[in-house]
């Protein structure tokens, strides 16, 4: 029910081969993940996480405060969650999600729930900010029209960004709010649009096969940082959109700091464990590992997704990656078998999933280093 409370479910122990302390923070035998690598799951304050649990049967947001040995509190009841769409406020006393094709907010401490917007007939991805938390995006598909929505987190300005192709992962600049980069399958993936819908750019040409996954902002820099899978991560200068590379390294999901200077990451095929990447240097630390199933046969290749390898998958199976679109899990894999690691907001610690006990529950390391 909403706001029951459940016994600390917290252990400790030892990462096999840095030594990094670990907090195992749930162990219910159902689904529990944290947030997207693209969010922290921590609240700014540190008092305390946000993350998903299926205990109920469907996908709905739970806390852990104080941390890391607080109470679990379920803070969602209703109809499911979008299972990797929470977004923490700045101020630490919201928190932004999707239902559904609506936006909703849920306050810390009342749980109080409210709808910012609604777009009928949709279906909305995960939620981004804007640094001040003035503005919210989403990607989106209404019926047959892919794109995305921005709007006030009051619930006024709103409009819908039609974009032929699908549409994942829309992120503010941190600098230059008024610009929405956004990635679309198939390639080329890298866009820009203002979030009044004008000045829709590609920001870099590529076919489908370089596997152009995951941008993101290099922190404070305001340049992009991405991963040409499985061989190299990149910067690109966000005005000149020169790139230039940063380490031949098989780099996955990826969280860089808020200066710019260390990238966190996640690895698969191999599993190296999940890393601190040096910016500037291309160095690479082993934080700890993730022991995740990492699952997804689209991993194993260096192209993008195609029709045949969803029909291979699942007869008549769409476009489109899994979570979005109901594709086949077993193209991309289920989102919650991948580690998708972030910072708590000192940065002195990592959040991530992992599936190594047969479900998957939510860790957090103490970076050693």
């Amino acid at each position: 029910m909403k706001g029951q409370t459940f016994a600390s479910e917290h252990s400790v122990a030892r990462d096999q081969v840095t030594g990094a302390r670990i907090h195992q923070l749930t162990t219910h035998p159902s689904i529990q993940h944290a947030t997207y690598f693209l969010q922290s799951s921590f609240f700014p304050d540190g008092g305390g996480l946000i993350f998903t649990s299926y205990r109920t049967g469907q996908a709905q947001l739970y806390s852990i405060e104080p941390f890391p040995g607080g109470p679990i509190r379920q803070w969602t009841a209703d109809r499911p969650i979008h299972p990797f769409s929470p977004a923490i406020h700045p101020s630490g006393e919201r928190v932004f999600f999707v239902r559904g094709g609506g936006i909703w907010q849920i306050g810390r401490r009342t749980l109080a729930e409210r709808p910012i917007v609604e777009f009928e007939g949709a279906q909305l991805g995960e939620v981004s900010l804007t640094p001040d938390g003035e503005w919210l995006t989403a990607a989106a598909k209404q019926g047959a029209r892919p794109g995305i929505v921005a709007g006030r987190v009051d619930g006024t300005e709103w409009k819908f960004i039609e974009f032929p192709r699908t549409v994942i992962h829309p992120q503010f600049h941190p600098l230059e709010p008024e610009w929405i980069e956004f990635a679309a399958d198939p390639a080329p993936r890298m866009h820009r649009v203002r979030r009044d819908g004008m000045g829709v750019e590609c920001l870099y040409q590529h076919d489908n096969d370089e596997f152009v996954v995951h941008e993101t902002f290099l922190g404070s820099t305001g340049d992009l940082v991405y991963t040409v899978w499985p061989f190299m991560l990149w910067r690109m200068n966000w005005q000149s959109r020169e790139r230039t590379p940063i380490a031949a390294f098989n780099a996955w999901h990826i969280t860089p700091d808020r200066r710019g200077s260390a990238i966190l990451c996640d690895t698969n095929h191999p599993d190296r464990g999940i890393h601190l990447i040096g910016a500037a240097d291309g160095s690479t630390r082993l934080v700890c590992e993730s022991r995740a199933s990492n699952q997804g046969t689209q991993w194993l290749a260096s192209r993008y997704a195609m029709p045949e390898d969803f029909a291979r998958a699942r007869s008549g199976a769409p476009r489109g990656l899994s979570w979005m679109e109901s594709a086949a899990d077993t193209v991309y894999g289920p989102q919650w078998s991948h580690p998708h690691p972030s910072f708590s907001h000192d940065e002195k610690m990592v959040v991530f999933t992992s599936d190594q006990s047969g479900y998957p529950r939510v860790y957090v390391a103490e970076i050693p280093f």
